[in-house]
Order: C-alpha cells, then sequence, then structure tokens
C-alpha cells in the first residue's frame, strides 16, 4: 500500500516508530532521576573498590604408575579440550661439555619421526585430530606437550606415546635437522638480540656451567651430532621413573591413569644420573663487555649477574621487587627509559629462577646515538632500588600487579598448565598457589630492601653490550663504570 505522499506503508509505519524512540528519549532525558541516583558523586577520586575474592584453584591430583611415571591431574570441565606436559628430566643442563645444544636436538627430533610414522606423517595426523604437538628443552626439562579437543584425546595420546616411546631418529631425519639448526646458526650474527642472549650467560656463567653454554649449541658441536649421539643420550635420559605428566582440563583422574598406565605403563624404567650440580662463578669486579656488530640501528644491553633458583624463600619479596623495578610496563626502569627519555621500546627486568640459580637480569634495546645515556639511566635505577626503601604506595600497587593477575592465569588449560608446570618441574608443593597471594600481601617495604641489597650488587655487574663498537666504544669509556672487555657472539675474548 502507498500513503498520499508516495511513501510505502512500511516507510509510515518505520517513521512512526522512530518518533516514538525519540519521544520516549527525550521524556528520559528531562525526567528527575530516581531518588537513589540523587545523590551527587565525587568525580574527583575513583571509586573504592571492594577486597577481591578469594582465589579457588581446582585440586591437583597426583598418581604414581607401577613404573614411577608420576601423573599430576588437573579437572577443568568448562571447556572440551585437554593439555598434556609430559616433563622429563632430559634438559640442557645435561648436555656434556663437548656437546652443547644434544638435549634440544634430541627434544626436537622426537617428532621427526615416530612408529610407522614419518616426519610428515607427524604433522598430518595432528592437524587431522586438530591437536597441537610439540617438543622442546630447556635447561632443567624436556617438554613433550599436546593440546587436543577432548573427543579426540585418545587417537592424539597414541600419537603422543610413539613421539615419547618410539622415535626413529632416522639418519636422513638427523641429517636435515642438522642442516637446518647449523644454518639457523649462522644467521644469529644478524641478531644482535640473538647474540645477547648468547652473550651474557656465557659471561655470567663461563662455559664449565650448565647455564653458560648455549641451549641450541655452536657451529662445531652441532657439526658433531649424530645418531648414534642423539639415541645414547636418549636411552640415558628418557625413563618413567624420570618423567612427570601434567594434564589439565575436561578429563577426571581415573581417566587419566586409564588412558596413561594404558599407553606409558609398558615404558620401561630404568637408572637415571642425578641432576646437575654446578656452583657459579665468583663475582667479578663490574666490568663492562663488548659485542661488536657493526651497522647495528640499536645497541642491546643486559646487565646482571648470577640470582637465586626457583626453592629460595625470598622468591616472593624478589617478586615484589622486580615487578617495581622492571616485571611491569609502569615500572621504574620502564618509565625512565620509555616514556621519560624516550631511548627504547621498552626496558625490563628479570630473575629467571631454574633449578640452579639462574640469572638476574635487565634489558632493552636502545638507540644506539643514546647508548651511554641509557646505561646511565640503568645503572641509576639498579642502585636505587638497593639505596632507597619503596614507598608504601609502590609496594601496594606492585602487590595489586602480581595478585589480581594471578587469576587470569588460571583461566584457560593451557595457562593454568603453565603456572603448575613449575610446581612439577621444581618440586613445589602441588597446594602452593593457594598461599601465594598471602605471601605476596605479606611482604614489606623492608623486605623489599633487604633483598634488593642481597640480590642485586651494581659493584659486580656483567655489563653486557652488543652494538657498533665504532659509534659507541667512546660514550661507554666516558662513563668510567667499568673496564671495557671484547667479546665475540658466545661470550669468548674477542680482539679489540
Amino acid at each position: 500500500m502507498t500513503a498520499a505522499d508516495g511513501r510505502t506503508s512500511g516507510q509510515v509505519v518505520g517513521r512512526a516508530r522512530a518518533g516514538v524512540v525519540v519521544a520516549a528519549a527525550a521524556a528520559l532525558l528531562t525526567a528527575s532521576p530516581p531518588d537513589r541516583l540523587s545523590a551527587q558523586i565525587d568525580r574527583s577520586k575513583p571509586p573504592t573498590l571492594p577486597p577481591p575474592p578469594a582465589l579457588k584453584l581446582p585440586a591437583v591430583h597426583t598418581d604414581t604408575l607401577v613404573n614411577g611415571l608420576t601423573l599430576a591431574v588437573v579437572e577443568m570441565h568448562k571447556v572440551p579440550v585437554v593439555d598434556v606436559q609430559l616433563l622429563v628430566d632430559a634438559g640442557a643442563a645435561r648436555d656434556p661439555v663437548d656437546l652443547p645444544g644434544l638435549a634440544t636436538f634430541t627434544a626436537a627430533m622426537l617428532q621427526q619421526g615416530a612408529g610407522r610414522r614419518g616426519a610428515l606423517e607427524v604433522a598430518d595426523e595432528a592437524a587431522f585430530l586438530g591437536a597441537q604437538l610439540g617438543t622442546a628443552a630447556t635447561y632443567d626439562v624436556a617438554t613433550a606437550s599436546l593440546h587436543v579437543p577432548r573427543r579426540r584425546l585418545e587417537p592424539a595420546l597414541d600419537l603422543l606415546a610413539d613421539v615419547v616411546l618410539r622415535p626413529t631418529f632416522a639418519d636422513s631425519e638427523v641429517a636435515r635437522q642438522r642442516d637446518l639448526r647449523r644454518a639457523q646458526i649462522v644467521q644469529l650474527v644478524d641478531n644482535p638480540l640473538a647474540m645477547a642472549a648468547i652473550a651474557f650467560p656465557a659471561i655470567v656463567y663461563g662455559q664449565a656451567h650448565p647455564y653458560g653454554r648455549p641451549l641450541n649449541g655452536t657451529e662445531a658441536s652441532t657439526t658433531a651430532l649424530s645418531r648414534e649421539r642423539v639415541q645414547q643420550f636418549y636411552r640415558a635420559s628418557y625413563r618413567p621413573n624420570a618423567t612427570r605428566v601434567l594434564v589439565v582440563g575436561d578429563i577426571t583422574p581415573d581417566e587419566a591413569r586409564r588412558l596413561f598406565a594404558a599407553r606409558f605403563g609398558g615404558w620401561e624404567r630404568g637408572p637415571v644420573a642425578a641432576a646437575p650440580q654446578a656452583t657459579a662463578p665468583a663475582p667479578t669486579a663490574r666490568s663492562v663487555y663488548l659485542v661488536d656488530k657493526p651497522g647495528a640501528a640499536q645497541s642491546v644491553i643486559r646487565i646482571g649477574h648470577v640470582g637465586i633458583q626457583r626453592s629460595n624463600p625470598d622468591y616472593y619479596p624478589l617478586q615484589a621487587l622486580n615487578t617495581i623495578l622492571g616485571g611491569a610496563f609502569t615500572s621504574r626502569l620502564n618509565q625512565n627509559l620509555r616514556e621519560t627519555h624516550g631511548y627504547t621500546y621498552g626496558a625490563f627486568s628479570q630473575f629467571a629462577a631454574w633449578r640452579l640459580p639462574g640469572p638476574f637480569a635487565a634489558s632493552a634495546s636502545v638507540v644506539t646515538a643514546k647508548t651511554d645515556s641509557s646505561l646511565i639511566e640503568f645503572l641509576k635505577e639498579l642502585r636505587r632500588i638497593r639505596d632507597e626503601a619503596v614507598s608504601d604506595a609502590d609496594l601496594a600497587k606492585a602487590k595489586a600487579y602480581i595478585t589480581l593477575g594471578l587469576p587470569g592465569d588460571f583461566e584457560t588449560t593451557a595457562g593454568a598448565g603453565a603456572r603448575l608446570r613449575e610446581l612439577v618441574v621444581y618440586g613445589l608443593p602441588l597446594d602452593y598457589f593457594d598461599g601465594y597471594v598471602g605471601r605476596i600481601n605479606a611482604v614489606t617495604t623492608a623486605d623489599v630492601q633487604r633483598v634488593a641489597r642481597a640480590y642485586i650488587d651494581p659493584d659486580h655487574f656483567d655489563i653486557v653490550v652488543v652494538g657498533d663498537k665504532a659509534q659507541i666504544e667512546a660514550g661507554i669509556k666516558a662513563l668510567n663504570e667499568g673496564p671495557i672487555v671484547y667479546r665475540d657472539l658466545w661470550g669468548q675474548e674477542a680482539r679489540p
């Protein structure tokens, strides 16, 4: 139907409805507010937040198979997915001194052919199952991980069992992966960040310490890798009695035991050497270690020394300290070097707490022309955190950052698995996170200053700078913060 003015009936009705909506809105704007909203709101102050609810985490159920394989199961049934981390005490700390990179190479080789599957078939089957399969190693542990929909869990576990228990280590795949790794190592000299990541621990720890050797080895050690050496390392280290399995997701403890006993129960236990122990070298006087990267657009700075191990009882106050210093975007280092001076996109610090004492490092990539200025600001903040007590407000902000962010770490199966993994790897109590918030909130300003003085030692800093020596050397010398020592990518002596 068409109205007299040519509009359709639909247009007329639509316009009428629009008019009703406009009229209603106008009435709302002119109406008196309800009594409950009539009180004046003080907008000069942020609203007072109620205390956060108590953090309630799912329980960790443990079991041990006859062969010594330990299961830790966390039920999370909201989403039909399961995350599995199979953690073997076969990390790079077990590398022979003459063959760094063996542990990470062995872990990578696990999925390059397993059972009756070749490398491509392993990848194809994982993709067909909608699963994410990965194998890798850090200094302390080797990991085979799986993320899979619940309905595909059983065939995915069959694949995982083949990868872990029946890797083929085919000669052709060893050669291919060896060539690939060698090419990656050659490319390191084009990446100042990668150079700093290798040179810094080598300088701090030295080659005699497991943490001082490069995770992925050198070009020479990679060339020496062979099927025989990989098999030898695998047989000596991959044992069920040296393995812990963390399962998080839509699964019950009874199901987990049944599924893993069926696939891993026949894995033969055997002797495993004790975890390697090493003493960090004695601290030396503060020095600047310059790694030349001609033409570098930025300088990569790492400042630090040996820090703490994960079992250290001062871990909690150090978390608060590091959050204030360089563990958050609003931390002192980032506010100083990025926001105030514009020297970098980000400046941060970290205490890497591992089985043995890991490194403390403050780091940034800075504009080449401001390398010396950046070092001044770094050292200023690192000394200030020791010499001046932090304020109550700064500590309260750091505590809130740590504690209010913790629940988000447990929202997903992958997130929960990442946080719970450290309990399994480092032998911490399985109810550790139940008391975590209370321990952080118990930290005082005196605690922060005590641990700052105990674990940050400017007189013994190793200051590693990777950059264009021709442009930055004179400015660094003028700072007079210590002798300049010239090193190469591997932290070894280099000609000036």
